[in-house]
């Protein structure tokens, strides 16, 4: 078993070496080990992806935590938490959340600059950077390297400014965030403008991108991290409606031909921690 020291060098190591690498989300133990034992090197919880398994719109932030630590346990990969806004608004609560994800297992985790209030979605930037400045007082507090991952949440929320989201991502790196995020970016063009505007480690999400783009492209642009939130599961969900559907509409059960072998799944879970 790796310690978490271990885990969190190897984390960091990811986002220094050349080229760019997929982190997966996983939202349970079982998806976690089964990616494990696919061969990526590191995993992602995925807010959204919780939320949908539970059956809520919204997760607390200690379901977020608890299922943070569901996932760190069931492997030896670093895990990077999705944080969301972290709980709170003020900086101190919110930096809260850092703390939380790393006695949970977490070698890393966000910050985002999106409020949870549909009525007001982004913070004003300079408490936006406020927040992200104690996130990072918080990272820098725990005894091994906690990579901090800052969001800028502008282009979820309808709010395409491309000037504002790389104000704040500047104004993030400025106050120590490791990797830079701005979800929602769909095309190469953009995606390149923004990789080019920071210095730090920049994370796309596939979830919003244009689903034809490559990890061959996406590092030619600069990409180091390419992480996917809720899309795995959202089609995993996908695939369950369209068996309900044969189910209820046709009296039908064809759906069973595409089942997931048992074996192959229970080798994966052992696999993940070479039992």
């Amino acid at each position: 078993m790796r310690t978490q020291a271990d885990k969190a060098a190897r984390f960091r190591d990811l986002h220094q070496r050349s080229g760019a690498f997929i982190i997966p989300n996983p939202w349970d133990a079982g998806t976690a080990k089964i990616l494990a034992a696919m061969g990526f090197e590191a995993l992602a919880t995925t807010s959204l992806g919780v939320a949908n398994t539970l059956g809520q719109s919204r997760i607390s932030l200690s379901a977020i935590i608890e299922n943070c630590r569901q996932i760190a346990e069931a492997t030896d990969l670093p895990v990077n938490a999705d944080l969301e806004n972290c709980g709170a608004d003020m900086p101190k609560l919110a930096a809260e959340a850092i703390r939380f994800a790393a006695e949970a297992g977490a070698v890393g985790g966000s910050i985002e600059d999106s409020t949870g209030d549909p009525q007001r979605p982004i913070y004003d930037f300079s408490l936006a950077v406020e927040r992200v400045q104690a996130a990072v007082e918080a990272a820098r507090a725990l005894p091994f390297p906690f990579t901090l991952t800052a969001r800028a949440e502008n282009f979820l929320w309808g709010r395409k400014d491309l000037d504002d989201t790389i104000r704040r991502l500047q104004a993030f790196e400025a106050a120590g965030a490791d990797v830079l995020y701005s979800p929602g970016l769909y095309d190469l063009e953009t995606i390149r403008t923004v990789v080019a505007s920071v210095n730090k480690p920049f994370n796309l999400v596939m979830g919003f991108a244009d689903p034809t783009l490559t990890l061959e492209q996406l590092a030619a642009a600069g990409v180091k991290r390419i992480s996917v939130g809720g899309a795995m599961q959202r089609h995993a969900l996908a695939a369950f409606l369209r068996c309900a559907r044969e189910m209820k509409d046709n009296g039908a059960f064809s759906f069973v031909r595409d089942m997931a072998p048992v074996k192959e799944v229970r080798e994966a879970f052992a696999a993940a921690k070479g039992e």
